[in-house]
């Protein structure tokens, strides 16, 4: 497995298996199952329930801790944030049954987002958190929150996949220490993403699948990318994508696809900051 090096020291493999969307009676499954694969990093998030089940697989797995990166994800928190971030975190710890974490998200930028940050710079400092970072910050929100904090973020997880590629944000990220996760990387299917001719005509040439050919081209460019599956066929599949290389002309290609929006939601519509940032979890 290739790894990044994050701002902080940090390696971080550049591929990995989310559980967005699983439901958490067959979440410790496809962990499982993930695990046996080859996987060794594992994204989760309170948002999503199955932060317990992710801990079950881990423990069940006999892979040593040391061998995994478990990255989970902070909710919105009411006030006072900085308490219930901490809170929120240890209930996450809990839930997953370690005693750290290799990176802690901030998943909406919504809410007391400061207090929040301090909370989760608390946590990296003490070495709950060996790396903290944030998802679906738009640029102007993450300038915003590396100007006037201590800690630049080590990663910023949006969406990305081969029609909202995220390029010219991701230059910028860059030149500010903060590497690119990909959530959505094969855009749930939309668009017809799975038959695109382009995609599969360059598979056809490497006798790879649309998938495999779409995680070359995220992790190619440095985007760590965290494909979810239930089936452990197309897990193997999705993390075989090390053994070709696409050309610049096809990385060209590709970069014709993008559409520069989002296929899911806008973070600046005034409907989706109010639905996200109003919303709390049970726990």
């Amino acid at each position: 497995m290739q790894t990044v090096t994050l701002n902080n020291g940090v390696d971080m493999p550049l591929l990995g298996f989310g559980v967005y969307q699983i439901p958490a009676e067959d979440t410790e499954r496809a962990v499982s199952e993930a695990l046996a694969a080859g996987y060794r990093l594992l994204d989760t998030a309170a948002a999503y329930g199955n932060e317990e089940a992710v801990g079950r697989a881990i423990r069940s797995s006999g892979v040593p801790r040391e061998e995994l990166f478990v990255t989970t994800k902070l909710w919105v928190q009411d006030a006072p944030a900085e308490v219930n971030t901490e809170r929120a975190f240890e209930a996450s710890l809990t839930k997953l049954g370690l005693d750290h974490l290799d990176l802690y998200l901030m998943h909406q930028p919504f809410g007391d987002v400061y207090g929040q940050w301090r909370a989760m710079e608390a946590l990296n400092r003490a070495g709950r958190a060996r790396a903290i970072g944030v998802a679906n910050f738009y640029p102007d929100r993450l300038i915003d929150l590396i100007v006037n904090n201590d800690i630049v973020p080590a990663v910023n997880q949006i969406e990305t996949h081969p029609f909202f590629q995220r390029a010219d944000y991701q230059d910028l990220m860059r030149a500010h220490g903060v590497r690119i996760q990909s959530w959505g990387g094969f855009a749930e299917g939309r668009n017809d993403l799975f038959t695109n001719p382009l995609l599969a005509e360059i598979g056809k040439e490497y006798g790879k699948s649309v998938a495999q050919v779409v995680l070359r081209w995220l992790t190619q460019r440095g985007v760590i990318a965290i494909p979810k599956s239930v089936r452990p066929e197309r897990m193997a599949e999705n993390i075989d994508v090390f053994d070709f290389e696409l050309t610049d002309e096809q990385m060209a290609r590709i970069a014709t696809l993008d559409t520069g929006a989002s296929l899911f939601f806008d973070h600046h519509d005034p409907e989706i900051v109010t639905w996200l940032a109003g919303r709390r979890l049970d726990a």
